[in-house]
């Protein structure tokens, strides 16, 4: 039996990733910044970047609640296992080749409060980052002119951006 015949029924233990896919907004200048760091790394389980809430986005991961994955990364697994938050970090870096040691300590009781603290600062700069050039985080993208990613206005300036791990940053299944 082929390995893409199993992958959809295979046990977490069953069977090793074979990549990653990584939802990524086009439109953040933090998240083109790391998404060019990810592919200039060497990657021992290769990374895929899609554009968050994009139609190819809906169309391969129709579970997936869309709007929380445009104000929180999301990685789903080959074999559809979703990790948010801090915890889609710790995907990536394990999927480097000069990163997996790193991620295995952030994955650790003593870890996790440094990896959920490091998302939660890349959150807040990613919403200054918004607010200075008047785009809101999270906020749907659309086309814009020449057919470059925008997205809306804030609505609320002052509104606070949902940068929240809420102890939810484990995997769950999609």
């Amino acid at each position: 039996m082929a390995a893409e015949e199993n992958a959809p029924g295979r046990g977490s233990s069953d069977a090793p990733v074979r990549w990653f896919t990584v939802l990524s907004d086009p439109a953040c200048p933090l998240c083109r910044h790391l998404r060019g760091w990810l592919e200039r790394q060497r990657q021992l389980v290769p990374l895929e970047f899609v554009d968050v809430a994009s139609a190819e986005a809906r169309a391969r991961f129709p579970q997936l609640d869309h709007a929380r994955s445009q104000s929180e990364i999301t990685v789903v697994s080959d074999d559809g296992q979703v990790y948010e938050g801090s915890a889609a970090w710790i995907a990536c870096l394990w999927a480097l080749e000069g990163y997996r040691v790193t991620a295995h300590r952030l994955s650790t009781p003593t870890g996790a409060p440094l990896a959920r603290a490091a998302v939660l600062a890349a959150a807040r700069w990613r919403k200054a980052l918004a607010r200075r050039d008047g785009r809101e985080v999270g906020a749907p993208t659309v086309q814009g002119a020449a057919g470059s990613p925008t997205t809306r206005p804030y609505a609320d300036a002052d509104a606070e951006a949902d940068v929240s791990c809420g102890g939810e940053c484990y995997p769950r299944s999609g």
